[in-house]
Order: structure tokens, then sequence, then C-alpha cells
């Protein structure tokens, strides 16, 4: 995903707090990443990579290609992931 502007929402800076992440770790994900899920209201879930860690990024598109924002981040739960973190287990 190329995007000149990023925007990062206070829960997802808390997000990132409370999981240890920082702004290039989102960056890498964003720039690196691939949408794993498009959502109904625009929004996409990015599945990317802090180091060797899987990093799941919500992002929303306010100018397509220019400004992003950060909706949230946190690390996928391998209990309701599959093992690539691409598909959500069935309950």
């Amino acid at each position: 995903m190329t995007t000149s502007a990023v925007r990062f929402s206070e829960h997802a800076i808390d997000r990132m707090l409370e999981w240890g992440l920082d702004v290039d770790d989102v960056e890498a994900a964003l720039a690196e990443g691939e949408t794993i899920e498009d959502y109904a209201d625009g929004s996409r879930l990015l599945l990317g990579r802090a180091g060797v860690r899987p990093i799941h990024v919500v992002v929303a598109d306010e100018v397509p290609g220019e400004v992003c924002t950060v909706v949230t981040v946190y690390e996928p739960d391998p209990a309701r992931w599959d093992p690539t973190f691409r598909q959500r287990r069935s309950r």
C-alpha cells in the first residue's frame, strides 16, 4: 500500500503501546502487508509483520493513495486465526 500520509487514531496509539509496537512497525506493515479482509465501511484489515511477529492493522483510506488512518493494531490470537493469520478460525 503506497500512501504519502498516515494518521493514527487514539485507539491505534493505545493499542500500539499495549502491544509494544512503534510507528516504524506499523508503517512497515502498511508498506509490505497484504489486505486479508475488506469491510463494508471501506476500511480493511492488513496482515503485516513487526520483525517476525505477525500484526493486524485496520486502516481506512481518507484520500485513496494519499491519506489513510490507522484505526487499530493488534497481534492476532493464534486461537482465533489460522496458522497464516489470514483467515479466522470457525467457532
